[in-house]
């Protein structure tokens, strides 16, 4: 692989690492949850998701630039997108607590944020496998425990919004969990996309 083309994966890992980072800032705040600080936790936030468009940014330059990519610049630009929208996502859920004033965490949030921090783990050593995808003997095996992961959380998705459905006489308060719940489904949906598109860059390529 010539030597310009470690741009690329080192950009996706650099990426990645800020979604993990993200993932286990969401999971901190959901176990230490108040409402009072709840400004200061979107703050934070911003900063690693501001931080992933920085590096977006400068795949998009490096693209338009490039007269040959290691592989099709399109499927560059597309995980690279892709990678930007798990952080954007997990900002998201963030976001969606100050929007509904959510005063106190429901316990399940909790273990599906520790759920995206799993996806996040594995996106992560899928994407320091990349760069040498056609010899590594452990990408495949991490695609398909991603997808493990996203099944877990599409189960946990299930149990949590008919526990709301349940036990809740506020209708509001059901709507803005039913809400956080979306989004946090949408996060391990966004791991399950990198993961799905990495494997379709392999195959065009071996």
């Amino acid at each position: 692989m010539a030597k310009g083309d470690k741009f690329y994966f080192e950009n996706f890992v650099a990426i990645t690492e800020l979604s993990k980072n993200a993932a286990n800032y969401l999971v901190d705040c959901f176990e230490n949850y108040d409402a009072n600080n709840i400004e200061q936790m979107l703050k934070t936030m911003h900063e690693i998701e501001h931080n992933a468009d920085v590096k977006k940014h400068e795949m998009r330059e490096a693209l338009a630039k490039a007269f040959v990519t290691p592989v099709d610049r399109e499927d560059l630009d597309m995980l690279s997108h892709q990678l930007d929208d798990v952080v954007d996502l997990i900002e998201e859920v963030l976001q969606k607590f100050y929007i509904y004033d959510i005063k106190t965490m429901d316990a399940p949030a909790v273990d599906f944020a520790k759920n995206i921090v799993k996806s996040c783990d594995i996106l992560c050593e899928i994407m320091n496998e990349f760069e040498n995808f056609k010899k590594s003997k452990t990408i495949h095996s991490l695609i398909i425990e991603l997808n493990d992961v996203e099944e877990e959380c599409d189960k946990l998705y299930l149990s949590s919004m008919r526990a709301l459905t349940k036990k809740s006489a506020d209708v509001l308060e059901t709507v803005s969990w039913r809400k956080i719940y979306e989004s946090l489904e949408a996060c391990a949906d966004a791991c399950e996309n990198v993961s799905e598109c990495v494997g379709s860059v392999i195959m065009k390529n071996t």
